[in-house]
């Protein structure tokens, strides 16, 4: 049987950039540390300065907590639009470490301020003590650019593809 996944290339680089870029949402996949059972969570996602994927959580959240305990995560990136099947649409599965950077941590007010440049209703919020930014730094990822369009990305395709 002869292998669906295509040699990672260019197009694929840049698809999975524009997904990230585009974001305003993904799913974030963590595990309980209760009892070590996966869950997903829907967070507010952006492309940080560098790129890389950067969200702003709450302490406050069962995912934080989590992400604390153990910052191995995946983030389902990229949604349908339009009509038609939603099979056909490009997604971006990340495989992630997440890491936390709280306000007067250094680069926080860099990264606060390209959060708020996508998000700015978090204006309302992010000074809030509770909340820390949390940037996303590839592992690798697997790439579905619709029907027929299957890649798996290394932690260099991904992290070329976001500069």
């Amino acid at each position: 049987m002869k292998s669906p996944i295509r040699p990672t290339d260019d197009d694929a680089r840049s698809l999975a950039r524009n997904l990230i870029e585009t974001a305003r949402f993904a799913a974030l996949s963590y595990l309980n540390p209760e009892n070590g059972t996966p869950m997903v969570s829907r967070i507010a996602l952006v492309a940080g300065p560098d790129g890389a994927p950067l969200s702003l959580i709450s302490d406050l959240s069962h995912h934080s907590a989590a992400l604390q305990h153990n910052p191995l995560c995946s983030l389902l990136i990229g949604e349908p639009t339009g009509k038609g099947d939603p099979l056909t649409h490009p997604r971006l599965s990340l495989q992630a470490t997440a890491h936390f950077v709280r306000h007067g941590d250094e680069g926080h007010a860099d990264l606060a301020k390209a959060f708020l440049t996508k998000q700015p209703k978090a204006k309302l919020y992010i000074g809030f003590a509770d909340f820390a930014l949390v940037r996303f730094t590839s592992l690798g990822a697997h790439l579905n650019g619709g029907f027929g369009k299957a890649y798996v990305l290394g932690a260099d395709d991904v992290a070329g593809a976001m500069r």
